[in-house]
């Protein structure tokens, strides 16, 4: 049995969430707090095993408790966060304190939005429970060199010379891939071919992520917009609301965004991805798949392999979910299964 404990100002989203989490036969939530100094004394009392807190509080708000729950008593927390972009911003510093993933609350009639959202809810939390929790340690943020752009050195003349890339990087993830894609990159040097990742996230939440990476890395990071070349030393995120895919354009390749239904459940969805890499790069590919949850990415990762494009896993220990990699690794589709810290050099010496 998985006890919760469910953190938040709101009696209502406290009603909800017990009503939708009592629907599983496995989870018991043990009680609610209406705030962190009232949780503090019911994680003594109850010791949950998975904690669901509010990002906006009251007294302390839920990341600074957050902080303070992963230095002294580490434990798998999933956020309740609203759909905007001051919450995307606090959600994802969220994560990197160690959250293991979130739920959007939207403000718009919240209790009919979050009865729709009970099987996603009820997956995160026992996600959650499965989950490798870090303990939180402040960490000083890695240099980064200034990005300047062609004025610094050369005035614009007009012409457009763009050094396209032959070979491309695709790279998966969902539940705790918001801190595995960024360790992963920030390894990374600025001569890299194009790099296309799909990460599992609401829109609200895509381009703030988009952004945080491109402050934290030496390559140029962005919001994949359609019809946009893909470029060496550049990255493409998908929005968080449609898929991206990889097509050949010429002697060159371009994102293409695309607005069709959930795959597996996901939009935008690794299969996806993987699959436009599998029929447009072939064995220029190279494939990554991250710590996520479920299956998403494992099916095309196959028929990557398939058109001779390698795959890289990351390993079940350095996971916070071994679902959508181990999956891969399981269907034997994985041509090497590493530490996380050790795929950036994987990727450098890609040959």
């Amino acid at each position: 049995m998985i006890k919760v404990l469910i953190v938040d100002d709101s009696a209502l989203v406290r009603q909800m969430l017990s009503q939708i989490l009592g629907q599983a036969k496995d989870i018991e939530v043990v009680g609610a707090a209406p705030d962190p100094y009232v949780a503090r004394e019911k994680i003594k009392k109850f010791n949950p095993d998975v904690i669901t807190l509010d990002v906006e509080m009251p007294r302390m708000d839920g990341v600074t408790f957050l902080r303070n729950l992963m230095r002294l008593h580490p434990m798998p927390v999933v956020m309740i966060s609203s759909l905007t972009e001051a919450g995307a911003n606090i959600t994802l510093e969220a994560l990197e304190i160690g959250a293991i993933d979130f739920v959007s609350k939207p403000k718009i009639d919240l209790g009919a939005s979050l009865g729709q959202y009970a099987d996603e809810i009820i997956a995160k939390v026992h996600a959650a429970a499965k989950a490798r929790v870090r303990p939180y340690t402040a960490r000083k943020p890695r240099a980064v060199a200034e990005k300047y752009n062609a004025d610094a050195v050369l005035a614009r003349s007009g012409r457009k010379h763009f050094q396209t890339t032959e070979r491309i990087i695709g790279i998966g993830a969902s539940t705790g891939g918001t801190e595995a894609i960024k360790e992963v990159l920030e390894g990374l040097p600025p001569f890299m071919p194009g790099i296309v990742i799909t990460q599992h996230i609401p829109k609200a939440f895509s381009g703030s992520f988009a952004r945080r990476l491109n402050e934290s890395c030496a390559l140029q990071v962005q919001e994949a917009s359609d019809g946009q070349q893909i470029l060496s030393g550049h990255v493409y995120l998908a929005p968080g609301d449609q898929h991206l895919l990889v097509q050949r354009d010429g002697a060159r390749y371009i994102c293409r965004l695309n607005d069709g239904p959930p795959v597996n459940r996901h939009k935008p969805s690794v299969n996806v991805l993987f699959r436009s890499l599998a029929d447009n790069v072939g064995p220029n590919a190279l494939g990554v798949m991250l710590t996520g949850m479920g299956d998403d990415g494992a099916e095309c990762a196959g028929e990557m392999r398939e058109q001779g494009a390698r795959i890289l896993v990351q390993d079940e220990k350095s996971s916070v979910v071994w679902g959508m990699p181990g999956e891969v690794a399981r269907r034997g589709f994985a041509d090497e299964i590493l530490p996380l810290h050790r795929i950036g050099q994987r990727l450098i010496d890609w040959e």
